[in-house]
C-alpha cells in the first residue's frame, strides 16, 4: 500500500470528545447528554420560513458577506436585545461559529503571535490558532466561579500577544462574567493593543434575567472586538449552521476575506429564515422558557438523586462535581463507564482543558432535552452509581 505522505497534524489528531462521546451513544443506544444540541425539532415558524425560501428565492451562491436580510436583522436583533448599535456593514454572515472563530482567527493571528485563551474553553480554539501560526497561552479558571483574575491574566501576557478569545457565556461551565471582569479584560486589551475574538453564542441562553453584555460595548473596544453570534444555539437548530462576526466596518472587511476562502457563503434560504426568526421576540423567549423548564428538571433530578450540581446561569449543560457527590472516579473514567454501563453520554470537563493543574472531576451534562428523557437519564445514572 502506498505510504501517503499526510500533515502528522490531522493524521494523528483524535476525534473531538463531542464526536467520540455521541458516536458511543448511538452505537450503544445510549441516552445522549454528551454534545450538546435538542432532540426537538426547530420552532415551526422557522421550519416554514426555510421551506418558503427555498421555494420562493433562489438557491445559488448568495452574497459571501451574507443576505443583506440577515445582515440587517442581526444587527436590529442586537439594537433590540443589547443596545448595541450596529449596522449591516458591521456583520460578516459565516457557516456556524466554528467557522467565524476560524475566520476571526485567521485574520488576526500570524505566525508567533500569541493568543490568550482562557481554560477550560472549546476545544476548537486551540487547533485554530495553531494552524494560524499562533501560539495558544493558556489561562486556568478556578473552579467553582470560574473567574477572571487580573494578576493571572497580566502575567501570560508577552510582547507577542495578539488577542484574546473570551467564551461569554461560558461553555462548559455555564458561568457568565460579571461587569467587572467584563471591564477588567477591555482594560487589558486596551493597554496591551489586543483584539478580542468574543465568543458570545450563548447570549440567549441564561437564566439570570440579564440581558447579555458584550465586551464589545466596553470603553475602547469597538474597534478591536469581534464578536460571534449563532443562529443555531438561538433558535435550537445546531444543523443550521448559520453564524456571524460583528466587528468595526474596516475590520469587518477584512473577516470577510479570510471567510471567502474557508466556506464562502452559507446557503440562503436558511439565512432568509434566520433573518425571519430573529425578528420575532416571541420565537427566542418560548424556547427560553422551554430551556428553563427542563434545565430545571434535569437540576432538580440531579440534586435529588445525591449529584452535586454546580451553580451555572447560562447554556444548555449542567456540570456535576463527582467527589461533592460521592463518587471516587475521575470523569474520562466516569464517562466512559456511564455511557456503556449506565447507557448515558456525558462531556468530562478535563476534555476541554488544556495543560496541567485542571480540574478532572467535573462531568458536563445537556439539559435542552424532553423532560422524560432527563428523568430517565438521571434514573440510570442513579441506579448505576449504587453499583460503583
Amino acid at each position: 500500500m502506498t505510504n501517503l505522505q499526510l500533515n502528522p497534524i490531522y493524521a494523528e489528531m483524535p476525534v473531538t470528545v463531542f464526536e467520540h462521546m455521541s458516536g458511543l451513544a448511538r452505537s450503544l443506544g445510549a441516552i445522549n447528554l454528551g454534545q450538546g444540541f435538542p432532540d426537538t425539532p426547530p420552532p415551526a415558524a422557522l421550519t416554514a420560513a426555510a421551506v418558503r425560501a427555498m421555494e420562493t428565492r433562489s438557491q445559488q451562491y448568495p452574497p459571501s458577506m451574507g443576505v443583506p436580510e440577515l445582515r440587517d436583522a442581526v444587527a436590529a436583533f442586537y439594537r433590540r436585545e443589547q443596545g448595541l448599535d450596529l449596522t449591516r456593514e458591521q456583520v460578516v454572515v459565516t457557516s456556524g461559529a466554528t467557522e467565524a472563530i476560524a475566520a476571526a482567527i485567521l485574520a488576526v493571528v500570524g505566525t508567533g503571535d500569541e493568543v490568550l485563551l482562557f481554560s477550560p474553553a472549546y476545544d476548537a480554539y486551540a487547533p485554530l490558532v495553531r494552524r494560524a501560526g499562533g501560539v495558544p497561552v493558556f489561562v486556568p479558571l478556578a473552579p467553582p466561579a470560574w473567574g477572571y483574575d487580573d494578576a493571572a491574566i497580566r502575567a501570560a501576557i508577552t510582547p507577542r500577544t495578539r488577542a484574546l478569545i473570551l467564551n461569554d457565556p461560558l461553555n462548559p461551565t455555564g458561568s457568565v462574567a460579571s461587569a467587572e471582569e467584563l471591564a477588567l479584560l477591555a482594560r487589558i486589551a486596551c493597554e496591551h493593543d489586543l483584539v478580542a475574538i468574543c465568543d458570545e453564542v450563548w447570549e440567549a441562553v441564561r437564566f439570570d434575567g440579564r440581558p447579555q453584555r458584550s465586551l464589545l460595548a466596553q470603553p475602547g473596544m469597538a474597534k478591536r472586538t469581534i464578536k460571534i453570534g449563532s443562529a443555531g444555539k438561538i433558535f435550537g437548530a445546531t444543523g443550521w449552521k448559520v453564524g456571524w462576526m460583528v466587528a468595526d466596518a474596516a475590520l469587518a472587511t477584512v473577516l470577510g476575506k479570510a471567510h471567502q476562502f474557508l466556506t464562502f457563503t452559507t446557503p440562503p434560504m436558511l439565512q432568509w429564515a434566520a433573518a425571519e426568526g430573529l425578528a420575532d421576540p416571541a420565537i427566542t423567549r418560548t424556547l427560553h422558557a422551554e430551556w428553563a423548564a427542563s434545565r430545571r428538571v434535569l437540576m432538580d433530578g440531579l440534586a435529588a438523586a445525591g449529584f452535586k450540581v454546580l451553580d451555572s446561569v447560562a447554556t444548555w449543560f449542567a456540570c456535576v462535581d463527582l467527589p461533592a457527590s460521592g463518587i471516587a472516579l475521575d470523569d474520562r473514567t466516569f464517562s466512559e463507564r456511564a455511557v456503556r454501563e449506565a447507557g448515558v453520554a456525558s462531556i468530562p470537563l478535563s476534555a476541554l482543558w488544556e495543560g496541567e493543574g485542571g480540574p478532572t472531576t467535573i462531568l458536563r451534562l445537556c439539559h435542552c432535552k424532553p423532560p422524560a428523557m432527563l428523568e430517565d437519564a438521571v434514573a440510570r445514572l442513579s441506579r448505576w452509581r449504587e453499583s460503583l
